[in-house]
Formats: structure tokens, sequence, C-alpha cells
């Protein structure tokens, strides 16, 4: 079944309103009406079964049947703070850090970053990455949807980060592989940095290792930045988190 989003400003009560993006989905793309049942979630962790009541210009209505909470969401509270790649290859990034479970993604510019961003500033780019999430959670079943914030500079970015949690940087030029590195169960929340196509500066790598953290390669390939970060995700959940049936 096709899952929606509704805004939690768009619950009241019992009655729903689908927003203008979610309407033209629902009657344009899937030509649903009244008295069809569809199922969406309010990005708080709960999926919603609602009646589609009647449709008014550019929103839809409905009644909430039923409310349950989504149990989709990992016991480790993960951050990618990826370097901006080049093209749209962020979107896919984001995309699959969305279905590994990824509660935050934060794009950083650093020394190698060919992409022209503003640090701090939000623009289309930022809508088209906090798009992606979107979409992404609703196709893996996500209860929530990932936090996409405004590119800042890796500087900043290390100045301002919360210290608590797990911090790895996935380099290429690592002397040591990251697996042996990573410390034992349990870990709640961990961070995973990684550089862009030409891979972070070795003072951006000494910089992260000053700041804790496990400084890390993947292994013999050199990984491209749309493919390290997922692996580094994926390596975390299956640690710590529930990928593959895993878990703290």
């Amino acid at each position: 079944m096709t899952r929606f989003l509704i805004r939690p400003e768009g619950i009241a009560g019992e009655r729903v309103t689908f927003d203008a993006e979610e309407t033209r989905h629902l009657t344009r793309v899937l030509r649903l009406g009244p008295g069809d049942i569809v199922e969406a979630f309010d990005g708080m962790g709960n999926v919603l079964t609602v009646r589609l009541e009647r449709a008014s210009g550019r929103l839809a209505y409905g009644t909430l049947l039923a409310r349950a909470e989504l149990q989709t969401e990992s016991p480790l509270h993960l951050t990618l703070a990826q370097s901006i790649p080049k093209g749209d290859k962020m979107e896919g990034i984001i995309r699959m850090a969305t279905e590994l479970g990824v509660a935050r993604v934060v794009p950083l510019v650093t020394a190698r970053t060919v992409v022209r961003v503003e640090s701090g500033r939000p623009g289309p780019r930022l809508s088209r990455w906090q798009r992606a999430a979107k979409e992404a959670a609703k196709q893996s079943g996500r209860a929530l949807i990932a936090e996409v914030t405004p590119p800042q500079s890796l500087a900043a970015w290390i100045a301002a980060r919360e210290t608590d949690g797990l911090l790895v940087c996935l380099w290429e030029d690592a002397p040591e592989p990251l697996g042996p590195q990573l410390p034992p169960r349990p870990v709640s929340r961990a961070t995973v940095v990684v550089g862009p196509e030409g891979g972070l500066e070795r003072a951006e790598a000494d910089a992260l290792r000053a700041a804790g953290a496990v400084v890390g390669g993947l292994g013999p390939r050199i990984l491209r930045t749309e493919t390290a970060g997922p692996v580094g995700l994926a390596i975390l959940q299956a640690r710590y988190g529930d990928l593959g049936g895993g878990g703290s």
C-alpha cells in the first residue's frame, strides 16, 4: 500500500488534511477518491489509517480511523556528515542513508568540495535534499523523516557539534582499518563523516581525530563518496543497531 505524509498540523481530532503535494499524488496519480482507505504517517513515529472524504481545490480531506506506533526506527541514532559531491549525487546518498535508518544528514563544505554552496544558507538544493529524505522515508516505511540541515563548513560543524556518541571518519588514507578500532557495544549514538570526490585533506582528518573521531579506512579498494557513506552507516547499523537483526 502506498503511504502518504500528513504534517502534524494537518491532524485535528479525527479530521485529516493532506497538503497540495500529497493531494496531487492521491487524486491525479493514483486516482483515489471519497471512500478509499489509505495509510499515512505523521513523521513523528505513527502510521495512520485514513478514509478519504473529499478533495477541494489543492487539498484533500479524510477521517482518521486508526493510529498505531510504527516500529521501524533503529535503537542507534545515526548522523551522516557528508561532504557535498558534484551533480545530484547528494540526493542518492540521502535516499540510501534514509533507508539505512539515519536520523540526520549534515551536508558539509570541505577543502575539496567542488560545488559552490554558501554555508548555513538554505536554497533550492536543500529543498531537493529534504524532499529526497521525505520520499525515501515513505518508500522504506520509516516512522520518522531524516533531518537534512543547511550546509556548513567542516570547521564550524566540528566546533558546534554535540560531543556525545561515537564519531567515525572514513578516510582512504587512514593507516588503520575502521573495524578493529570500533568500540564494543553498547553504542546508542554515532556519526559518520565522509569526504567529497577528492577525499578529505590530511589536516581535516587530523582535526576530526583531535575532536575524538575514530579515523579508519574501509578496505583495500577506494570507494566513491556516494558509496562510502552508506557502507559506513551499514557497518554501524549491523554492529550497534538493527540491520540484519542485530541490536544493542
